[in-house]
């Protein structure tokens, strides 16, 4: 993937919905919600601060997150679809 992310914004894959209920009913794709984790392909070098100097990221790329229901903006790269974010958007990382 040639995407590159600027300052605090990082780049994600949205994982897999859950096709079938725990009951064990399949669900068709148009009643499955869109899952709210990912995993982080791509990391910008972090906020530039007031001094000059640049704030770490906290997230790395391979960690799988939970973002907010309407966070980043999604885009198609080389046919695959990807969402840029801004850390801040960013609630948990998945141990």
């Amino acid at each position: 993937m040639n995407l590159k992310p600027l300052d605090d914004r990082l780049v994600v894959k949205r994982l897999d919905a859950e096709e079938t209920t725990a009951g064990g009913i399949v669900l068709p794709t148009s009643a499955q919600e869109k899952p709210q984790q990912a995993e982080v392909l791509a990391v910008g070098p972090g906020k530039q601060l007031d001094n000059g100097s640049r704030a770490g990221m906290d997230i790395k790329v391979g960690d799988t997150i939970i973002f907010g229901k309407y966070a980043g903006t999604e885009v198609n790269v080389d046919e695959q679809d990807v969402i840029i974010m801004k850390e801040s958007d960013i609630l948990a990382i998945v141990k």
